[in-house]
């Protein structure tokens, strides 16, 4: 499959990198790979099945945009992350919640993953709707005790935390910040004159080992795993076909419904930890630090599996060792990834059109990050 784009001298180890996954994978996706060398693009590539500038589905990859509003909201004093939710948003005390912080909220330790009796489709495409239902449901452990991934509602619970301090929607508070200034290929809510660039998901295609693995894991939909990703609600559809869905595209769902391209993902990562276009970055330091600092590490009651959070940014020192402590991102359901690494100084995104085994941040993202890693070196 052929590889287009650019790279910068010195970079070409990992252009090398990217073609030889392409070339090793049956099914090969159509995806893309950018990278910045603090505020200068180093790296911008696709593969047949795509364009530079097409706009993909990028499921949680999307909570990275909603973590960096609040941590500007936060670097800016209003918001703080050790008051407790219900002070900024009342309706939330219900259930046991009075005493949840914002910074065990942004850590996955709520315990509010999902409701008992699951979303509908048009709620799960509007977040201030999840928000009110939200409000009323009592926590699947005792906050502040354990952690789990809050895949779905995160981006609603964050945003409405920030509508009830602020007056504004994360989303209104993400595009004047974050995305216009840059005119960053990351949406939250895709215009309807953008929608000509957006590109379907594509289910995943296991081999048969995958495929077997795949049902040997399979869980209840009552779950905490099932919960989160709502698979106990009537009607509940395939997770690959979320994005595809215009609802959730116009939605700009902070927790998954994201459309962009590796472009916007790398782009938002350096611009808030590097900058770009002669500005500064957007987060100070310390800021940068808190927010990347683990927070949640351990067993994650909803994935059953080792997991390490920041405030709500994932590490990804267990899974990809190339990446250097103190970085900061968040990975996508069909394989997408997006950070800024400050110690090694570079910011990523790296996208895929086709669903990656067995979801999250794709496997090629190891041997590309380390391709990175040995070019700036």
């Amino acid at each position: 499959m052929a590889v287009h784009g650019t790279v910068v001298t010195g970079f070409e180890g990992v252009r090398e990198e990217f073609a030889a996954f392409l070339a090793a994978e049956e099914h090969a996706p159509g995806s893309q790979l950018v990278v910045y060398r603090g505020g200068e693009r180093v790296v911008d590539l696709w593969s047949e099945g795509v364009g530079a500038e097409s706009l993909l589905g990028v499921f949680s990859s999307t909570k990275g945009a909603a973590y960096l509003v609040a941590a500007l909201l936060v670097q800016d004093g209003l918001l703080d992350l050790d008051r407790t939710v219900a002070s900024y948003w009342p309706d939330f005390a219900s259930a046991d919640k009075d005493r949840v912080t914002l910074r065990e909220l942004l850590a996955h330790r709520a315990g509010v993953i999902g409701l008992d009796d699951g979303f509908t489709a048009e709620e799960l495409a509007d977040d201030r709707a999840m928000a009110a239902r939200l409000a009323g449901q009592r926590p699947f452990w005792q906050p502040g005790r354990f952690f789990g991934y809050h895949a779905l509602v995160i981006g609603a619970l964050v945003g409405e935390v920030v509508f009830r301090a602020t007056g504004r929607t994360l989303h209104d508070w993400y595009e004047e910040r974050v995305r216009a200034p840059y005119g960053l290929d990351l949406w939250l809510g895709l215009p309807e004159s953008e929608e000509p660039r957006f590109l379907s998901t594509l289910p995943m295609l296991p081999t048969p080992e995958q495929a077997a693995g795949i049902e040997a894991a399979a869980e209840s939909p009552y779950s905490l795993g099932g919960i989160a990703f709502n698979e106990h609600a009537p009607g509940n559809g395939e997770l690959y076909d979320f994005p595809n869905s215009r609802a959730v595209r116009a939605g700009g769902q902070a927790s998954a419904g994201g459309l962009g391209s590796a472009r916007g993902l790398a782009g938002m990562y350096a611009a808030a930890a590097f900058g770009l276009d002669g500005r500064g970055p957007l987060l100070k330091p310390d800021t940068a630090a808190e927010f990347a600092r683990i927070h949640s590490e351990g067993k994650d009651l909803v994935g059953g599996t080792e997991k390490a959070f920041g405030l709500g940014f994932q590490s990804y020192g267990p899974s990809f060792p190339a990446v250097g402590a103190g970085a900061f991102g968040h990975s996508g359901a069909a394989g997408s990834l997006g950070l800024a690494d400050p110690r090694q100084g570079f910011a990523y995104g790296y996208t895929r059109r086709r669903f990656a085994y067995p979801g999250g941040a794709a496997p090629e993202n190891a041997r590309l990050l380390w391709s990175v890693v040995r070019a700036l070196a």
